[in-house]
């Protein structure tokens, strides 16, 4: 698997996904993508996964917090685990330390559907999650800002926010 390396304002944004050329495929999947659960969820302002949910819903995308004891996130019923959604996601995004990210491949392992991304975001690595999910069809990002990436990929997909 090789690294694909993409130089950007602000630092070095690292895809580890072998079969990911170009950024073709990754703005397709955005494009095609609906659902998104959100794990680690919280609505806390200031915070950056408080930014990137509020950003992913008004983008038009379905959002499903994932929170452990939260009952409700930006106003969206809040679901313990990945298992507990009410339906299938197109992209699972983590905002969890790199520590918890096997177990988080594992539980996508166990579901009974399959999402087409598994998006660690910016900061967040793990080769062990990469490695589990390699062989899966699982599109794995690690290391960058689906909020910043969506915006520069889909300029005109995001509504203004208000």
């Amino acid at each position: 698997m090789s690294d694909h390396l993409l130089q950007r304002t602000g630092g070095l944004t690292s895809f580890f996904e072998g079969h990911m050329q170009d950024h073709t495929e990754l703005r397709k999947l955005l494009e095609q993508a609906r659902r998104i659960a959100i794990v680690g969820a919280k609505d806390k302002p200031g915070q950056a996964v408080d930014r990137v949910g509020r950003y992913l819903m008004n983008a038009g995308y379905e959002v499903y917090p994932v929170h452990p004891v939260r009952a409700t996130v930006w106003g969206l019923t809040a679901y313990p685990h990945l298992a507990a959604l009410p339906c299938p996601v197109d992209i699972i995004n983590l905002f969890r330390a790199p520590e918890y990210c096997p177990d988080h491949a594992r539980e996508v392992l166990a579901l009974p559907w399959r999402p087409s991304l598994f998006w660690m975001q910016l900061g967040i690595r793990s080769p062990e999650a990469r490695a589990l999910l390699n062989s899966t069809g699982i599109t794995v990002v690690e290391d960058a800002c689906i909020m910043v990436e969506h915006a520069r990929l889909l300029p005109n997909a995001a509504k203004t926010q208000g």
